[in-house]
């Protein structure tokens, strides 16, 4: 088995290990659980490994908060999951790499892909799903998670649900067997609860279109063809593959599948230079301000303002977001993630209490384009749209960036359907904690 090394995300550890030294890197991204060690001691597994690693410099890691990984803080969200997979591909010396998720990983895959397609030769996702158990109503949703949070780890549960997912794998009593202690070593009942929770409440329709790699999409059986053609139409430069098989779980039952990613990878592509990526925008602005320059003075106001500058300057550093433009009294500014730019928001909100100032801002996260370090479009429209719409003292986001943060905490109230002029109707949430 290879060495397990950790990447540092803050304070949280993410194990990982490289396979072989082929020309080209690629990061697996499993399906809900993993644990590096035990993986090896399964026939199934260290083949399908071995058989990536023959083509490519393989990087594989525990998400976090399963296997051996820690769980840190926030383990279930798409955000905090996609940057720890930039500090594993940092700290395995990784510049650029075949991004390969499964199952549930081909949403942290592809928010990723959208989010750094600098970094990204490719995207291949396997049985992925753009809205989770949409399929099913919200009474099925929380029976299912009840029971997984009672019965993980128990074999007759593991049993029956390999029989649904896996029939060929529950044929034998020695997969039935590695299958439960599989979700047994890979992560706890609360941690399966929570992840499977975010699986549900995440969307990525708004996401696909802003997916401007290559893309692989493979499926196998009649339970995911539908949702995974619907992936793929939604993704530009994305190629659908059906690999043999029924199984909806068990990648490495479709033994062609590396043949698949190893052909679409070396096709004649120019790298990608992005034009457009997935950003979270935020905007901020203050309310009422030009009654209070009137009630101050300019010299008071001018005084006033610096300080305002300095504290949501000082709040952009501590959560990593770019400040983009200013306009007067007003900020605007870009994040990897809208987790980040939530709490960034809450934290200016509260902050300028102190200066007696009461501020409104929006967030949304979309498609935007880059031209000379300046950041514009439609996403960028509809973000200050969404902030004019803002009550004071009070975060407003889109449903795109409610979507994206499942699993985060964040805890939103519905406002409603808005029209958002030259943008279109949105749903818009506030923000009633983070």
């Amino acid at each position: 088995m290879p060495d397990i090394r950790y990447a540092r995300n803050g304070g949280t550890s993410i194990a990982y290990h490289v396979v072989g030294d082929g020309p080209t890197d690629l990061v697996y991204v499993a399906d809900y659980v993993s644990n590096l060690v035990y993986a090896w001691e399964s026939p199934r597994w260290r083949g399908f490994y071995e058989r990536l690693a023959r083509s490519f410099r393989l990087i594989l890691f525990d998400k976090r908060g399963t296997g051996l990984s820690d769980s840190g803080r926030e383990f279930a969200t798409l955000e905090t999951r996609m940057e720890d997979l930039h500090a594993v591909l940092d700290a395995a010396g990784s510049k650029r790499a075949v991004v390969f998720g499964s199952h549930e990983g081909a949403a942290m895959a592809t928010l990723y892909a959208a989010t750094y397609p600098e970094r990204t030769i490719a995207l291949v996702v396997f049985q992925p799903s753009a809205r989770g158990g949409h399929w099913e109503s919200p009474e099925e949703v929380e029976e299912e998670l009840r029971e997984l949070r009672e019965q993980w780890g128990t074999q007759e549960w593991c049993d029956e649900l390999l029989r649904q997912l896996a029939p060929t794998l529950a044929e034998s009593e020695e997969d039935r067997e590695w299958f439960a202690n599989w979700l047994r070593v890979g992560a706890s009942p609360s941690v399966a609860y929570a992840l499977n929770r975010a699986f549900y409440d995440t969307d990525l329709s708004d996401v696909l279109p802003a997916v401007r790699v290559p893309t692989l999409v493979l499926h196998r059986g009649a339970l995911s063809e539908l949702e995974a053609l619907g992936f793929a139409e939604h993704i530009t430069l994305a190629q659908a593959v059906r690999v043999a098989g029924e199984d909806y779980l068990g990648i490495y039952l479709s033994p062609e599948i590396v043949d698949e990613i190893e052909s679409f990878v070396a096709g004649d592509r120019p790298p990608v230079v992005p034009s457009t990526v997935l950003t979270t925008v935020l905007f901020t602005d203050i309310v009422g301000s030009t009654e209070r320059a009137r009630e101050l003075g300019d010299r008071a106001w001018r005084q006033l303002l610096e300080r305002h500058h300095a504290l949501v300057r000082r709040e952009l550093a501590r959560f990593r977001g770019v400040e983009r433009d200013t306009a007067g009294d007003g900020f605007f500014a870009t994040f990897d993630g809208p987790a980040r730019a939530i709490r960034c928001a809450q934290g200016i909100l509260e902050g300028v209490e102190g200066l007696g100032l009461e501020l409104r801002a929006g967030v949304h996260s979309g498609e935007c384009e880059l031209h000379e370090g300046k950041v514009a479009g439609i996403a960028v429209a509809a973000g200050s749209r969404v902030a004019a719409l803002a009550r004071p003292s009070e975060v407003l986001v889109s449903s795109t960036v409610r979507d994206l943060v499942a699993g985060s905490g964040v805890e939103f109230e519905d406002r409603g359907e808005r029209e958002l002029k030259g943008v279109g109707p949105w749903r818009l949430y506030s923000v009633v904690s983070a």
